[in-house]
């Protein structure tokens, strides 16, 4: 324990012209007394810890040592390459690899860039989950990241409706979307997309599987997404739409449905397109095509434009002129 704190300390001076006692306290999380002690024990052994005394001083390195402890774990190296996702590095509990590996790398680095990762921590910030939702971490996160980077066999209980399910998976990835958490598994010969808050209980193996070669996470995804989007559009239904409307209709549906309904769509006299859009249900696209208000109308299926029709004369009834009612008020 000792040993790993003293060598973070040597980088931490490395990567900086100085630092106070304080500063390397907060650090190392431990107390001003403890520093001193590790300052003292490294100038025994032989490192150069110069220490300025005053309300000013500090702790420095001096004769431009630089010391070999740089080499990156693979742990650390792996985890580096997420260090744009603290949460998602915090939730698979590689938060304190991510931190050695960036200490390790701006120790390597010149001094004249030692401020680039401080500059674009400052520029660039990736925010996951999606809005109005408090994110959660799924209980068994931790130890099925454990097994994706181990290449670990598990064996887990899933929850599907009502009833669990035993399975056993190689994990290959894992992906966050959205405040989700997804693991992809082999399962047999056949790769799968599981929920992780879904999984009811997960015991490693001591066992390793062998990972495909030709295993693509990123293309994986992309498919399995869009397969994913395309089976929930089980519906149908036929839209007039204005310019405006049309501008619109990929930010209330789904994106590509609504580019396969536009592309297709013919122009009455007009100027209004006709489209055929495929939505999830009647309930869904009711949610989503009322928010266009007048720039839509619907023309099929009838009890969905009855229930448009409806919430015209609702909207008629509580905001159009008539008795009591001045300046849109009662």
């Amino acid at each position: 324990m000792r040993a790993a704190r003293l060598i973070k300390m040597v980088l931490l001076l490395q990567s900086r012209p100085s630092m106070t006692a304080a500063e390397l306290a907060a650090e190392l999380e431990v107390s001003e007394r403890t520093i001193t002690r590790d300052a003292l024990a490294l100038s025994e052994a032989g490192v150069p810890v110069y220490a300025d005394r005053g309300r000013a001083g500090g702790y420095r390195l001096i004769g431009g040592y630089r010391t070999r402890l740089t080499g990156l774990a693979r742990g650390e190296a792996e985890a580096l390459f997420l260090s744009g996702l603290p949460g998602a590095l915090r939730d698979m509990g590689l938060e304190d690899a991510a931190s050695a590996a960036r200490l390790k790398v701006s120790a390597a680095l010149l001094p004249s860039l030692r401020d680039a990762p401080d500059s674009a921590a400052q520029r660039f910030l990736l925010d996951a989950p999606g809005w109005y939702q408090e994110p959660e971490t799924p209980e068994l996160l931790p130890p099925i990241a454990e097994a994706v980077w181990d290449d670990r066999l598990v064996s887990a209980r899933y929850r599907r409706g009502d009833a669990e399910v035993e399975r056993e998976l190689a994990p290959y990835g894992l992906v966050l979307k959205a405040g989700v958490w997804y693991l992809c598994a082999r399962s047999g010969t056949a790769f799968r997309t599981y929920r992780v808050d879904r999984f009811a209980a997960v015991a490693l193996a001591e066992e390793r599987f062998e990972r495909d070669g030709e295993f693509d996470l990123s293309a994986f995804w992309s498919e399995r997404a869009a397969e994913f989007a395309r089976s929930i559009l089980r519906a149908e239904v036929v839209l007039r739409l204005t310019e405006a409307g049309a501008r619109r209709l990929s930010y209330v549906t789904d994106r590509a449905a609504a580019e396969e309904a536009l592309a297709a769509a013919s122009t009455d006299d007009g100027g209004r397109l006709t489209a055929t859009l495929r939505v999830e249900n009647e309930e869904v696209a009711f949610s989503q095509l009322l928010t266009l208000g007048p720039e839509v109308e619907v023309l099929s299926p009838a009890p969905l434009r009855a229930r448009f029709t409806a919430a015209a004369e609702g909207l008629t009834a509580l905001y159009g002129p008539g008795p009591g009612r001045r300046g849109g008020q009662r």
